[in-house]
């Protein structure tokens, strides 16, 4: 592992979402990216400025504590999940005590700077999203959640539907608290910013700090769209890549643009520089994702490696990132079960291995640490 990251430590079950009230963006501030100057430099104004907005109807912060159920729909897509306070003051000392899972390493530089923000901001700007594997009995209780009257309904600014439902009962609260009590989950995203609640939790025992804002999706229910990250490696040669993969036991095979594309799929990487493509097929991908074979096996092979690494969510991006000085990696989206065995055994993806989609506009949900 590259000496620069470092793994996070685990949180420990049970799983508690703990209510919060939150603070929300005026439905047409929500992902207008106007609406970032609320939550912008000098962060120890920004509690102040979210005082300001909420007394000119900018935004609005709830009556009293709960856990959200909050549904957002993006091209075609609908995803929900429970929004809470994630309880962090707790680690894990062994495997099976972990109840949240990291998938991939963090840069310690970046996790400190992400937790030196939010203690200025005094907030909780957006929640993480962890995944899981629900109980049967938990979605039956969120589709009944979900048949009644939202208490907010709205279409934001980046065409993104928004319902949200605040639960307050206490008997439902302690429902969802005994039906999480068990279940294990995978950061999906906000890694550093995972990180960082540990950071200021350890700092700040006892505190507001020993939870963060976090969304629980229920892989089974409305599943995230799991996608890759491709590479394009500036510094590299094709043929290097493809002797590394070569001797890494990958059958590579020289074919036509339109040949290669096809090939992209769960047993095959593409290599490409744009003028000549090769589809590469590693041996036992069903044992190892083919992110971490590249970089385990391809790239710790070469010579004269890349000069850096740079990430593309889409095959166009990295198409035309790519040329005969910067050859394109494209990659086979991962399976969710693939990562999730992966990390429960105790290993991790590279860094940027996955794409959940799609993520929730900023603003929705908003946790203040002075309400906490």
């Amino acid at each position: 592992m590259d000496p620069a990251v470092v793994v996070p430590p685990h949180v420990a079950r049970p799983v508690e979402l703990l209510p919060f009230k939150a603070v929300m963006l005026a439905p047409d501030r929500v992902g207008d990216p106007a609406s970032a100057r609320a939550l912008a430099r000098p962060y120890r104004d920004v509690a102040a400025r979210l005082t300001q907005w909420i007394e000119r109807g900018l935004a609005v912060s709830d009556t009293a504590p709960a856990v959200y159920l909050h549904e957002y729909t993006a091209g075609g897509l609908t995803v929900r999940g429970l929004v809470g306070a994630l309880r962090v003051s707790r680690r894990a000392d062994s495997l099976g005590e972990r109840a949240v899972w990291p998938h991939e390493a963090i840069h310690p530089e970046q996790a400190g700077e992400l937790a030196d923000r939010m203690w200025q901001m005094d907030l909780n700007p957006a929640p993480i999203l962890l995944v899981h594997h629900g109980r049967a009995a938990l979605r039956d209780l969120v589709s009944r959640i979900a048949t009644g009257r939202p208490d907010w309904r709205y279409l934001d600014r980046t065409g993104q539907r928004q319902r949200i439902w605040a639960i307050r009962d206490e008997a439902v609260l302690a429902e969802i608290g005994d039906l999480l009590a068990r279940t294990s989950c995978l950061v999906a995203d906000g890694h550093h910013r995972y990180a960082a609640y540990l950071r200021l939790q350890q700092e700040h025992p006892g505190s507001a700090w020993d939870a963060g804002l976090a969304m629980l999706v229920d892989q089974h229910d409305t599943p995230l769209f799991l996608g890759a990250i491709h590479r394009t490696l500036p510094g590299a040669l094709l043929q290097d890549l493809v002797d590394a993969a070569t001797t890494a036991g990958a059958q590579v095979t020289p074919q036509t643009r339109h040949e290669a594309l096809g090939a992209l799929d769960s047993t095959h990487v593409v290599l490409t520089d744009g003028d000549e493509w090769r589809a590469v097929g590693p041996l036992e991908l069903d044992h190892e994702a083919a992110v971490s074979w590249l970089h385990a096996r391809v790239l710790a092979r070469l010579a004269a490696p890349p000069t850096r690494v740079a990430y593309h969510h889409t095959v166009e991006d990295a198409l035309e990132a790519a040329s005969a000085s910067a050859p394109a990696v494209l990659l086979p989206s991962p399976h969710f079960d693939q990562v999730r065995a992966l990390v429960e055994a105790g290993g991790l993806l590279p860094e940027k291995a996955t794409s959940f989609q799609p993520k929730p506009s900023l603003g929705v949900l908003m946790r203040p640490m002075s309400d906490a």
